[in-house]
């Protein structure tokens, strides 16, 4: 294994380098916060060990930067009596575990073996839920493979993305894939069609309303960006937004706070905010119709979903998808090649959802093998 030492101390750092080099490890060391994170993003260790109180950046000041530079690394904090305090708040920001001073050989070879195994859990569960949630995510074309690598690479971080692309293109599914792909995958992902609700209940939907804040809220009511606290509010169809609602939306990514209808009670949420539109909304802003400060909010990674003719390779593969999920348990079909050649060739303005369902029908209709006459004649 190759472990990083950060400490001030030199008594310490040979100290440790000492213990793991006998135990086999490879170690680096460092004299403080700022050396030890220049180190860190060079190399990928299993395990860091920190002290809290070091000169230039202390411990918990590390923290925070690891954090923000994607090194996820276990952290173990090493601390003196009078730090515990602090290393419990750095476990409750993510460290995995702190050592009081003086240190004792038993507890430090225990702690790294404990995080090391906890580490390479995490590890086989984001290859399995790459495995799971990618799976939906059909296609090799160019254009799949270029979504795939920006999930990949935006998923991990809590920046905001904005997912435009036709109806019926898979928006919801990017959506999904970012957010089970990231650190908040054990948190709520909630979804809001902003199409579907009225213009006049927006706000309550999306913020909540209070006992009695008008005639029908018998009860209070938790909205939906509380109900996504820890995970990802996915506001699909933005740009159907009214204005009013876009402002207190804009406030809440501004300020992490939020006024249920009715009151004037702050509340604090920590939520990322991934959004969908089929408009342009550069045309939508130029129309009045859609805050420009709330654009450029929501649009730090922007994602473009192809239409189905604009990956056209990818249909066979889909057609071999949506036979195992119409057929699942029952009689084995398939569709001959001219009948996907006829699907191939097709416009699709209703994109994969359109495909889907054509799909079903031919295969409650078509004969055992989908014919291209079954095509013509359905289709």
């Amino acid at each position: 294994m190759k472990i990083l030492v950060i400490d001030d101390e030199r008594s310490i750092r040979n100290s440790l380098k000492e213990i793991f080099t006998d135990e086999g490890h490879e170690v680096d060391t460092a004299e403080d916060g700022v050396q030890g994170l220049e180190i860190a993003g060079q190399e990928r260790y299993d395990a860091i060990f920190c002290d809290i109180k070091m000169p230039n950046m202390d411990g918990m000041e590390l923290q925070d930067k690891l954090l923000e530079n994607g090194i996820e690394s276990p952290l173990i904090m090493i601390s003196g009596h009078g730090d515990v305090d602090t290393a419990v708040e750095c476990m409750r920001k993510g460290a995995f575990d702190f050592i009081q001073k003086p240190l004792d050989l038993n507890r430090i070879l225990i702690t790294l073996k404990n995080a090391v195994e906890r580490n390479s859990l995490i590890a086989e569960n984001k290859i399995l839920k790459k495995k799971v949630y990618g799976a939906d995510m059909i296609g090799n074309s160019q254009p799949m493979k270029h979504i795939r690598e920006m999930i990949e690479r935006v998923a991990p971080t809590d920046a905001r993305v904005l997912i435009t692309g036709p109806n019926g293109s898979g928006k919801e599914l990017v959506a999904r894939n970012l957010h089970q792909q990231s650190k908040r995958s054990a948190m709520p992902f909630i979804e809001v069609n902003c199409a579907a609700i009225p213009s006049e209940l927006i706000e309550s939907e999306l913020f909540g309303h209070e006992k009695g804040s008008f005639t029908s809220a018998i009860r209070q009511h938790k909205g939906k960006f509380e109900q996504a606290d820890g995970g990802t509010l996915f506001l699909d169809e933005i740009s159907d937004m009214s204005l009013a609602a876009q402002a207190k939306v804009l406030r809440v990514l501004q300020e992490r706070k939020l006024s249920r209808v009715g009151s004037d009670k702050d509340i604090t949420v920590d939520v990322r905010v991934i959004a969908a539109t089929n408009k342009n909304l550069a045309e939508e802003i130029g129309k009045g119709n859609f805050r420009e400060d709330l654009y450029h909010r929501l649009s730090v990674i922007l994602i473009q979903v192809p239409s189905l003719d604009e990956r056209k390779d990818d249909i066979p593969e889909l057609i071999e998808h949506f036979i195992r999920k119409y057929t699942e348990g029952g009689k084995a079909r398939r569709f001959s090649p001219e009948a996907v050649r006829m699907l191939q060739e097709k416009h699709w303005p209703g994109n994969i959802r359109e495909l889907d369902n054509v799909v079903d029908r031919l295969l409650i209709l078509g004969d055992d093998e989908v014919s291209g006459q079954n095509v013509r004649d359905y289709v």
